[in-house]
């Protein structure tokens, strides 16, 4: 008897508003293909290895849901963050996720996620090879930090953007409201990246017609001096009573050490040894309100810039949904061990399509925001940064609402 053409599609790390746009696309094209099911994996590589996992079919059931599970935030199907040792260091592990793959009969594997879901992919497909098994691994890229390499950018990262940058707008305004009682003041805000500050760039967006933008943004692409960090508000306080900065959580200094260290912060360390960031717009409000006087506050974006699926870009749900869907088309057309990704065709009018390479050349390589697009002082992004990201964030997705509240698709097992 012919073995089954069954998929499998799991989804890990930090979600994004459009994470399951992927999902759908991967849904509604291997449908598309003629693949018998789609398996949805639950909490991604981790729950699929306690066989935790659910036929899609019972979960989405028109091309309604197919449209609400777009504009749901989060992941679906649940993430987790999880680490495969090397081939060499456990190789019962994977002997365990070849059974429960080929019990299933599972032709294709799909995975949406960041850097190191890439890197479970390329794992996967690096076994499947030296044991012979036929089944194709596939990589769908996710993350709103936008440091996967060989991809033009990532689906979340444009949604997590037009968040950002309306939000210090609003932010912006609001300090501007209050400086005839505060006198001066000072607002920190800090936006997700480790070691890449392109969301953190996104807050530049704000400069507007109608609106000056933040007044300094630090990345973590550049070291933090904080006397220099000092003198500069000092000397913008001269000039305006409402300074509003931008900071990185993974701002370090010269000596290695992140800033929010410096309170005590980043204790907490993942499977994948990477720190949890967190205070570094409360250090350094609490610093400069020492040194200069001036009332402030810190305002940390947190979970609110990957989870507001009410503000998506409509260029990022459609990309999303075709770098999905890619995937799938990939998989089912004999491709193994590669990683979709998004090609820039044209920047007026902006135009992209999915392409793929090889997962090797993808996974544990970060990019970062190149030197060249930040000023001299490395305290503001240049005009080059900013006609990269502007194209990524134009159109809404508007929510399906109910009783003025915005409708999910929601998980039922």
């Amino acid at each position: 008897m012919a073995k089954k053409r069954n998929i499998i599609v799991g989804q890990s790390g930090g979600p994004t508003a459009v994470i399951n746009s992927s999902l759908a696309g991967v849904y509604k094209t291997a449908k598309e293909r003629g693949f018998c099911k789609v398996y949805g994996m639950l909490h991604g590589i981790q729950g699929f290895m306690d066989e935790q996992y659910i036929d899609l079919s019972t979960q989405i059931h028109s091309d309604l849901d197919i449209e609400l599970l777009k504009r749901t935030p989060s992941a679906f199907l649940g993430s987790c963050r999880f680490k495969l040792p090397e081939i060499h260091e456990d190789a019962e592990i994977y002997e365990k996720i070849f059974q429960i793959l080929d019990k299933l009969e599972i032709e294709a594997f799909i995975y949406i996620g960041g850097n190191d879901s890439m890197d479970t992919i390329k794992k996967l497909s690096d076994y499947a090879i030296v044991k012979g098994h036929d089944q194709k691994f596939l990589g769908v890229p996710k993350t709103i930090d936008n440091d996967l390499a060989l991809t033009d950018h990532t689906p979340g990262f444009g949604s997590a953007a037009k968040y950002i940058a309306t939000s210090t707008k609003e932010i912006i305004r609001d300090a501007l409201g209050l400086t005839y009682n505060d006198k001066e003041a000072i607002t920190v805000l800090e936006v997700m990246g480790r070691n890449a500050g392109w969301l953190t760039g996104a807050a530049a967006l704000a400069r507007t017609e109608d609106c000056e933008g933040p007044d300094a943004i630090y990345l973590p692409e550049v070291v933090f001096d904080i006397d220099k960090f000092l003198k500069t508000t000092k000397d913008l306080l001269k000039k305006k009573e409402s300074v509003v900065i931008a900071v990185s959580e993974g701002i370090k200094l010269a000596d290695g050490r992140y800033v929010c260290e410096l309170s005590g912060g980043a204790d907490y360390v993942d499977a994948f040894g990477h720190k949890q960031l967190q205070g570094t717009a409360a250090y350094l409000a609490g610093f400069l309100g020492a040194e200069t006087g001036c009332k402030t506050r810190s305002i940390e974006f947190s979970t609110l810039q990957r989870s507001a699926s009410h503000m998506a870009s409509r260029v990022d749900v459609d990309e999303a949904f075709m770098v999905g869907g890619a995937a799938v088309k990939a998989a089912d057309e004999g491709d193994s061990g590669k990683m979709v990704v998004i090609d820039r065709v044209s920047d007026d009018p902006y135009q992209s399509a999915a392409g793929i390479y090889d997962v090797h050349r993808i996974a544990n390589h970060e990019k970062t925001v190149p030197r060249s697009w930040l000023n001299e002082e490395g305290n503001y992004v240049t005009e080059e940064f900013i006609n990269y990201i502007e194209p990524l964030i134009h159109g809404n997705y508007e929510p399906f609402m109910v009783n003025g509240l915005p409708r999910h698709l929601v998980l039922k097992k």
